[in-house]
């Protein structure tokens, strides 16, 4: 990959230690994952531990007539069959609303949905017994199309309130603006699956005290802590998490999946049990992104500039809410992408149906409108002959505009800036003469020579709210220690966040050194001991426990300068910390911090809180719902078969602005995984269901990027900080996975000529059979 340079800004902090903010020093846990030695939560072990095994429903809707386990509890080395009757505290749970049992009473709304559980000494055992479990069904009509979930009134109610979950309208302007020149689509996008490889897994101990210490791979602590104590029956302080080895997340970890159940097993028979699904569950265990089909109408002047947009989205939830009422937030709100838009009429959907259940994937709810928005760019500047980035560019939203919402962006939008930079990169040269076949569309299977092989170039760009919105308090917890150990300072950070592979660790301990001038930083084991910090989602962990860390950092450094000023007799007025000292503000070195610090320790916690957001109006959708948004474009080069439909993506290029890039090489990794999940759903990545039934639960199935997918990439970062936020920064993480499926779309459809309304796009859509 070709790395350019990030463009340096004048917040640049001056370094006093090796290894701080604005370094790129190696991961703690890096060399451990490349050599296979990193300890996941799949590889938990305990003494006299037992195994966990999940029966699922086999329909995707169904009522269930009887259950009956004796003969599954009889069977030699099964220590305990549960069912919805042995969940003593409340039996549903839910990150929005309460409505997903932890084990199904009379009725199944999804394929895979858990209906019993058991633990038994070795995990074939657990699995032969699954089978001795009766369960009769009274199959049901599934409800799959999430159109008629919305409006028909005549299909059976799969919730007591029915289903829709939410229903969100915007309107800014005139709705009924009119423009000289209109265009239309209808677009749809499939299920794709966060595809994290290490599966669902975790650990319950119980204790001597009717509590249970549960280890596992998770994105947030503390919501899986309450949810889960609740279905216990439990006080949150008798049911402890600690965060094990993650193996990725993207989403798919927000929802509960063994939390209850592994708590259940290991209270009822008094020894710990571990549970780990295998692929084919982890399918069914956790949450998609949400597949949607979007109605959209621009209209523009003669000129160019955008009069209105009007989008008619219907999201489909499946069989919970999951986070489909923030995808319905989201998605309206984002709806007519980074660009300025003075009228407008938007309408969201979120829906239940008998399909599986999505929830959190990154760039929650923004994928699906750029993908419909940026389609119609291109299709607008077809209609007005001009070129896609010059169209563009000329309706970039910018510092000081107002969005959708009525919201104005009060800190840098350098969306212009970003699609300018990308059409002044180079192209990649034009074919000419003999071509290695492996630079072709197929590779080395050699299904073609370059006849029937077309170019094309398409942008992408997006717009993408970092942190919670509509008004919930978003805030972390950090607490910080200081103390001397083996005669140096030594700093330890301890937060609740999880380190999902973001580098999230390598962060905290970057931003103690900068705060506090001392090298050595370990970082305490994430756990529910100390205060909440949200999840790790939205781009929101640098912002947010970056944010918390620092306030903590800080508070300690006070109580250094004021034990400073106690012991030297001095003012602390003007006292800094740098290399390990106390240091003056004329640079004089007044002591060292560990002859200052003898055996005293310096504890403090603090949390961050970011601005305060505001639900949406519920007539009018206006309002300041967001906190920051992150911006980045894309442009790709592709070659197209158009005789077999095979596409390869020649160069994918990427400009982003994150504020400050506390960790260089970091940003640069999470622009190209994003990308390469980008590239994932615009030619490859979908869950097929039919009829509510997933027919693709394996990676043999399903396919991902691999590197051999990935093209080369220029990826120009742009540091223009939000007065806002700690140190400047903005999110990184999900906005490149999001514009970069439009792009690969736009750059098909560049090629082909074809209208392709729908992603992935198969090799079918390209030649019609």
């Amino acid at each position: 990959m070709t790395r350019a340079a990030p463009a340096r800004s004048p917040q640049d902090l001056a370094g006093t230690v090796s290894g701080g903010i604005g370094a790129s020093p190696l991961r703690p846990d890096g060399t451990l994952k490349v050599r296979g030695e990193f300890a996941y939560s799949s590889d938990l072990w305990h003494e006299d531990m037992l195994w966990g095994a999940t029966l699922r429903s086999p329909h995707p809707h169904a009522r269930i007539v009887r259950l009956d386990v004796s003969r599954a509890l009889a069977q030699p080395g099964v220590h305990a069959v549960l069912t919805h009757e042995d969940v003593p505290g409340e039996n549903v749970y839910g990150l929005k609303y309460q409505d997903t049992p932890a084990l199904a009473e009379d009725r199944v709304r999804f394929q895979g949905e858990p209906v019993a559980i058991l633990a038994a000494d070795h995990p074939e055992i657990a699995r032969q017994a699954l089978k001795e479990i009766d369960v009769e069904y009274e199959v049901l009509e599934p409800i799959t199309d999430p159109e008629r979930a919305a409006h028909d009134t005549t299909l059976p109610k799969l919730h007591p309130g029915g289903n829709l979950v939410r229903y969100q309208r915007i309107l800014k302007g005139d709705p009924d603006a009119a423009a000289d020149v209109v265009v239309s689509g209808v677009y749809e996008i499939g299920m794709q699956d966060q595809a994290f490889l290490g599966p669902e897994s975790g650990l319950a101990v119980p204790d001597d005290e009717g509590g249970v210490d549960l280890y596992l791979a998770t994105q947030w602590l503390h919501v899986d802590q309450r949810q889960t104590a609740k279905a216990l029956g439990l006080p949150p302080e008798k049911v402890r998490l600690t965060l094990s080895g993650v193996g990725g997340a993207f989403g798919g970890r927000e929802d509960l999946s063994m939390q209850i159940h592994s708590c259940l097993l290991a209270l009822r028979t008094g020894r710990p049990v571990k549970m780990v699904y295998n692929r084919e569950e982890s399918f069914f265990g956790h949450v998609h992104r949400h597949p949607a089909k979007m109605y959209y109408e621009h209209g523009a002047t003669k000129d160019g500039d955008l009069v209105y947009v009007r989008a008619r989205m219907y999201f489909d939830g499946g069989a919970y809410a999951s986070k489909t009422p923030v995808v319905v937030g989201n998605g309206t709100t984002l709806s007519v992408g980074p660009y300025n838009v003075p009228n407008a009429k938007i309408e969201g959907w979120g829906v239940y149906s008998n399909n599986p259940t999505c929830g959190a994937m990154r760039g929650l709810g923004a994928v699906q409108p750029t993908y419909a928005y940026e389609s119609q760019m291109d299709k607008l500047a077809a209609a007005l002959g001009v070129d896609p980035a010059d169209l563009r560019i000329r309706n970039a939203m910018s510092e000081g505009s107002t969005n959708v919402t009525g919201q104005v962006v009060d800190f840098p939008a350098p969306v212009g800036e970003l699609v300018q930079r990308l059409k002044d990169m180079p192209l990649p040269p034009e074919r000419t003469g003999a071509v290695d076949i492996r630079d072709l569309p197929g590779g080395a299977s050699n299904v073609t020579h370059g006849e029937g092989v077309v170019r094309g170039v398409g942008y992408g760009v997006t717009i993408k709210n970092i942190s919670y919105a509509e008004g919930l308090d978003d805030y972390s917890t950090a607490r910080v220690r200081l103390q001397v150990i083996g005669g140096e300072p030594v700093a330890m950070v301890h937060t609740a966040a999880a380190e999902v592979g973001q580098g999230l660790v390598t962060l905290q301990q970057q931003i103690a050194r900068t705060e506090l001038g001392v090298p050595r930083v370990t970082v305490h084991p994430a756990d529910t001991s100390v205060g909440d910090a949200g999840s790790s989602s939205a781009s929101r962990q640098t912002y947010i426990t970056g944010g918390a860390v620092r306030n903590a950092c800080r508070a300690v450094a006070e109580a250094v300068y004021a034990l400073a000023e106690r012991r030297l007799v001095r003012p602390a007025t003007g006292m800094s910390l740098a290399g390990g000292k106390v240091v003056a503000d004329d640079g004089e070195v007044l002591t060292g911090l560990a002859e200052l610090l003898g055996d005293e320790v310096v504890e403090e916690t603090r949390e961050y809180h970011h601005r305060k957001t505001y639900p949406l109006d519920p007539e009018t959708g206006q309002g300041d719902a967001h906190v920051q948004y992150g911006f980045s474009a894309h442009r790709a080069v592709v070659d197209v078969d158009v005789e077999l439909g095979l596409v390869k993506v020649v160069q994918l290029d990427c400009a982003q602005d994150v504020g400050k890039a506390l960790n260089p090489d970091a940003v640069l990794g999470q622009i190209q995984g994003g990308s390469a999940q980008g590239l994932g759903l615009a030619v490859m990545e979908e869950i097929q269901v039919v009829d509510g039934k997933v027919r693709n639960p394996s990676f043999t199935d399903y396919l991902i990027p691999t590197v051999l997918d990935m093209p080369p990439m220029r990826i120009d970062v742009l540091e223009r900080p939000d007065p806002h936020s700690p140190y400047g920064v903005r999110g990184v993480g999900e906005p490149p996975t999001i514009s970069a499926t439009p792009a690969i779309a736009n750059a098909i459809r560049a090629a082909t000529g074809l209208e392709l309304p729908r992603v992935p796009i198969r090799p079918e859509h390209i030649t019609g059979t």
